[in-house]
């Protein structure tokens, strides 16, 4: 059992988002906080925000942050101690800033059926796995 976890989901992935946080309750011990976060990637090269207009970036983090904060409500038990987290930038770094930031014990991924060009894990995922100084536990859909 863990004492504190964080969970990343895909709020493009029910399936594999329910998976993962079926594996979360199941490691969260009692007592435990679960710190659930989704990652809204950012524009990448600075160039490429001038595309969209003024302040499309704020407007995209609230909806994005009022998605997360629906799917908590509808998807974690309400006996659960649980905190959403939007973060923004690159996946994997913001969630391993993350994990480090919490203090968690554990990060629960989950990954989709890996393609040929994934090989084994998404992206993401192995990248999490290869760097995370917290164990990882990944639930395949």
């Amino acid at each position: 059992m863990s004492k504190t976890i964080l969970l990343t989901v895909d709020l493009n992935r029910s399936a594999e988002n329910a998976a993962a946080l079926q594996a979360a309750l199941d490691l969260l011990g009692p007592n435990g906080t679960l710190h659930v976060v989704s990652v809204l990637p950012d524009f990448g090269m600075s160039q490429v925000s001038g595309f969209f207009k003024q302040g499309f970036e704020k407007d995209a983090l609230d909806d994005f942050g009022q998605r997360l904060a629906d799917w908590v409500r509808e998807a974690v038990p309400e006996a659960t101690d649980v905190h959403p987290h939007v973060l923004h930038g690159t996946i994997y770094d913001e969630i391993l800033r993350a994990a480090d930031k919490l203090a968690v014990d554990v990060i629960v991924i989950g990954s989709h059926r890996p393609e040929l060009k994934d090989y084994l894990l998404g992206p993401n995922a192995a990248r999490v796995v290869r760097h995370a100084k917290q164990s990882v536990y990944v639930v395949r859909t």
